[in-house]
């Protein structure tokens, strides 16, 4: 099995139990025991090694695993201190009276989205505990929130040159290859990645909504802006009345200062390295950890100096910061375990030959090729980090940098935003994991309402990407590209409108 398509099939069962039974622990933990199966032949003592030994056990052994766990239950302590403070709801009120519409109340969480494009897992949560209270005051489906959420962090983090993606493929690139220019040489071509934001204005713009999510902000509408299952917030009980929007205004922003400032300082920044070198060479795991543990450090001085929460309050939002961020935790625990099923089979091995069989022939369809097999890669396997580090290299060893062929960079562009798609649509990612926990939104009701809207943007972005094989000119791809996504949008609007209209008489 080891090399062959078996290798995709334990996140496969993974995913399609998820879809159907709705019920995300049990189906990722299938999906690992069908790959411990498959890896040990079938015999049970092998199966329980490499699941709890060779799986579990080692993604939580690893540092980098360990470090966003503890960032994790530092942003859920740091969200609980800011909503007992009452610094969530004093923001909520000022939004409602200045945002007044459900279109500013979406347009500002994609800008917030845009603007914190430093690391993907940081932009889910900050947004998420930002903009809650606001898309709650316009009566906006905490799935909406979870899509917006999702669809402005990996898809900006991938196009922003000073983000922890830029690392990532920077450190990806053939030895002898500068990273980060590549990276930016890629930007104009990724096309899944601009669509989808243009997308996603245009949704909020044109009050467009379709596929499961149409009945989610129907419900958000009446009043339900969860449909599926009503969760609590990680603090909802005992808010301080005192609070005020500095209360939450203050430790975001020195959130955000303290973050940049670790992810540079893990870098060599102030070992005298430049400011892009440092974030290029950085270790996001360690800064975002360092970074997180000094923003709350500040909030909670802060909050005892404003005397807004005393000690003991402060100390009750550990404990309920570490609750909330349980499920999230579970969920990435498991997918990181089934990711390690996934490589011990070879998927990485599978995927490499079929990319290098199909280099030879329809070189102008390569680009799209590329991004159908990146994105189902990273779909099946929840990371578009591993798929950068398998297609990357094998993208360049074909066409080399060197040789000036234009289609180089659009196949490594092409191999980036077919990994954002994969992983935007996957629910096995660690992003679309932490933008539910971000937006307290039920799991798998994000993914199931998410997938439609990621799949229309992927469907734009593989005709874009064909052109771009032919024209192999950025602008004029990216022109075409986008007069098609307006066309898409405006016609279903109108099918949808004359649907409705049927539906009523």
């Amino acid at each position: 099995m080891y090399g062959t398509f078996w290798a995709l099939i334990p996140p496969i069962v993974a995913i399609t139990l998820a879809l159907i039974t709705k019920e995300v622990y049990s189906s990722l933990f299938l999906g690992i025991i069908v790959g411990g199966l498959f890896y040990s032949g079938f015999s049970f003592e092998g199966t329980l090694v490499h699941i709890f030994n060779e799986g579990l056990i080692a993604q939580l052994s690893d540092s980098y695993n360990v470090g966003i766990l503890i960032f994790l239950v530092f942003l859920g302590i740091l969200v609980s201190l800011m909503n007992k403070a009452g610094g969530s709801a004093a923001f909520g009120k000022w939004a409602s009276e200045h945002v007044k519409t459900r279109v500013g109340a979406q347009l500002s969480t994609v800008l917030l989205g845009c603007l914190i494009f430093i690391d993907d897992y940081f932009n889910c949560l900050t947004v998420g505990s930002v903009m809650r209270p606001v898309t709650d005051n316009k009566k906006i489906s905490r799935a909406k929130l979870a899509y917006l959420i999702d669809a402005t962090a990996a898809p900006v983090c991938i196009i922003a040159p000073i983000s922890s993606w830029a690392a990532a493929v920077s450190g990806f690139a053939p030895e002898g290859t500068n990273g980060l220019m590549l990276f930016i040489r890629a930007i104009p071509y990724n096309y899944y990645a601009l669509l989808t934001i243009v997308m996603m204005v245009l949704l909020a713009v044109m009050k467009l909504d379709f596929g499961p999510m149409a009945r989610h902000e129907e419900n958000a509408l009446k009043g339900d802006i969860f449909t599926v299952k009503r969760r609590q917030d990680s603090v909802d009980n005992g808010v301080n009345g005192k609070g005020k929007v500095v209360d939450l205004i203050l430790p975001v922003i020195s959130l955000i200062i303290c973050c940049v400032v670790g992810m540079i300082y893990t870098g060599g920044f102030f070992e005298g390295e430049s400011f892009v070198n440092s974030f290029a060479n950085s270790d996001a795991s360690v800064g975002l950890v360092l970074g997180s543990f000094v923003g709350l450090f500040i909030t909670l001085i802060f909050y005892l100096i404003r005397r807004v929460l005393s000690f003991k309050e402060c100390m009750t939002c550990i404990p309920a910061g570490f609750t909330a961020m349980v499920p999230a935790i579970i969920i990435l625990s498991l997918a990181w375990t089934l990711k390690a099923m996934t490589d011990s089979l070879g998927a990485a091995e599978y995927v490499a030959g079929i990319v290098s069989n199909s280099a030879g022939s329809l070189l102008s369809f390569l680009p799209a090729i590329i991004f159908v097999i990146a994105a189902f890669l990273a779909f099946a396997t929840g990371t578009s980090w591993g798929t950068f580090g398998i297609l990357i290299p094998i993208t360049l060893n074909v066409f080399p940098l060197e040789s000036g062929n234009p289609i180089s960079i659009i196949c490594v562009s092409a191999c980036m935003a077919g990994a954002v798609c994969g992983d935007h649509c996957s629910p096995i990612s660690d992003t679309t994991i932490m933008s539910s926990a971000g937006a307290q939104c039920d799991h798998i009701a994000h993914v199931s309402t998410q997938l439609p809207y990621a799949l229309t943007a992927a469907g734009l972005s593989f005709v874009t990407y064909i052109i771009a094989g032919f024209v192999q000119n950025a602008v004029v791809s990216l022109i075409i590209g986008l007069i098609i996504t307006v066309l898409t949008m405006i016609c279903l609007k109108y099918v949808l409108k004359n649907d409705k209209k049927m539906a009523q008489d």
